[in-house]
């Protein structure tokens, strides 16, 4: 008979310590951070990549579009839901917080540029923050024009800002009919092939993107960050 009490059992949360880890094992514990949205961790373990000579964009892409790549397959399939997306998304800022200066500086291209807004009458934001940070979190340089935008900020936007894709959410089945209003207003400047036009919010479809003329609707924002980056990379091909 063991003389162990029976309550003596072993530690099975062992502080994890980043710095004792190697690099393929932090880049793995990051990504098990970012899934519970832990910041102060993904802060910690970008620093220690950053120390151990990893280039800013190799740490981006590894453990940071890596992490939120596995998050959007899990808030996809309605294993994580909004509020968990929320904290992970989170983490990724306070990655991107330090690597963001680093990438300008070594002239790192975002895969792509998205100019993001709700569209006029709709004050809503859960949903296109939520998509924003899964750009973001996907490698996209996201400008978001915030909400109840109309027709001329969404234009002065992509005037300035040059962008590969125009997102338009909206949360009220009042306001859905804006987007075709921006869409229209594009196409009669001569402005609509120059651009992606996604769009999405709970009361649309596929039948109603198609019939507005844009690009693509997305359910949700996994979907969003996986068809903003293929669809950019076809164009590009193109």
């Amino acid at each position: 008979m063991s003389d162990t009490p029976a309550n003596d059992q072993p530690e099975e949360d062992e502080e994890i310590i980043l710095a004792d880890l190697n690099d393929e094992d932090l880049t793995a514990q990051m990504h098990d951070d970012l899934y519970d949205g832990l910041a102060d961790e993904i802060a910690e373990g970008t620093n220690l990549l950053l120390s151990r000579g990893w280039a800013a964009d190799k740490v981006l892409n590894d453990a940071l579009v890596e992490g939120m790549r596995i998050v959007g397959i899990d808030f996809r399939d309605g294993i994580l839901f909004v509020p968990e997306v929320l904290l992970a998304a989170n983490a990724m800022k306070a990655g991107m917080a330090i690597l963001r200066p680093l990438l300008a500086e070594t002239g790192v291209e975002p895969i792509g540029k998205i100019v993001i807004g709700t569209v006029k009458g709709d004050i809503h934001d859960i949903g296109k923050n939520l998509v924003a940070m899964m750009m973001e979190g996907a490698g996209f340089e996201v400008v978001d024009v915030s909400v109840n935008a109309e027709v001329d900020e969404y234009l002065a936007a992509l005037e300035e800002h040059k962008p590969d894709i125009l997102g338009m959410s909206a949360l009220l089945t009042t306001t859905m009919p804006y987007m075709k209003v921006v869409i229209d207003t594009m196409a009669e400047r001569g402005l609509r092939d120059d651009y992606i036009i996604l769009v999405g919010g709970a009361p649309l479809n596929q039948e109603f993107g198609d019939a507005i003329g844009a690009n693509g609707y997305c359910r949700d924002a996994a979907i969003a960050a996986e068809m903003a980056t293929a669809m950019v990379a076809a164009k590009r091909a193109a």
